[in-house]
Order: structure tokens, then C-alpha cells, then sequence
């Protein structure tokens, strides 16, 4: 990830969230990636759809988190999952 992207979007979330906030992760990842997407978040519960033609899942999130830091390190780790996007 580039760096000043990451700076960009941490302002953006200080600006918009006060922390401690609850965050709303959202991903959507090739099907049979789900259990890499669930292990970043072992103790949440995680909202699952799958697409129309089962190629796709989508992956919900919801999570108090402490900083803006914190939120960048969660996708920061799910950008090493193959195929992922993250809305």
C-alpha cells in the first residue's frame, strides 16, 4: 500500500470517526477465500453473502476499534489476501 494513500486515508478517518468508534469492515473476495478474511477477526461475528453466480463473497464486519492506526493495520493485513476488495 502506498504511503501517502495511507496518510490520506488516515485523515479521512480522524476527521470522521471519533475513537474509540465502532468500524464497519466490508471485503469481497473470490469464494473459498472467506476463512483467510475470517482469521483477521477471530472473536467478531462475521456477515457473509454470497454473489448471484457463487463466484464471490462478500464479508461484513462490525468492530469497536481504538484508532484510526488500528483500522489501517486490519487492511494492511487483508491486502496480502489474493483477490480481495475492500469497499
Amino acid at each position: 500500500m502506498d504511503q501517502q494513500w495511507l496518510d490520506n486515508f488516515r485523515n479521512k478517518l480522524d476527521q470522521h470517526y471519533t475513537w474509540p468508534s465502532l468500524y464497519i469492515f466490508k471485503f469481497i473476495v473470490p469464494s473459498g477465500k472467506e476463512p483467510e478474511v475470517k482469521e483477521l477477526f477471530p472473536l467478531h461475528t462475521v456477515t457473509e453473502k454470497l454473489s448471484s453466480h457463487g463466484k464471490y463473497t462478500s464479508i461484513t464486519v462490525q468492530m469497536m476499534m481504538p484508532s484510526s492506526e488500528a483500522v489501517i493495520e486490519v487492511y494492511v493485513k487483508a491486502s496480502h489476501i489474493e483477490g480481495i476488495v475492500a469497499l
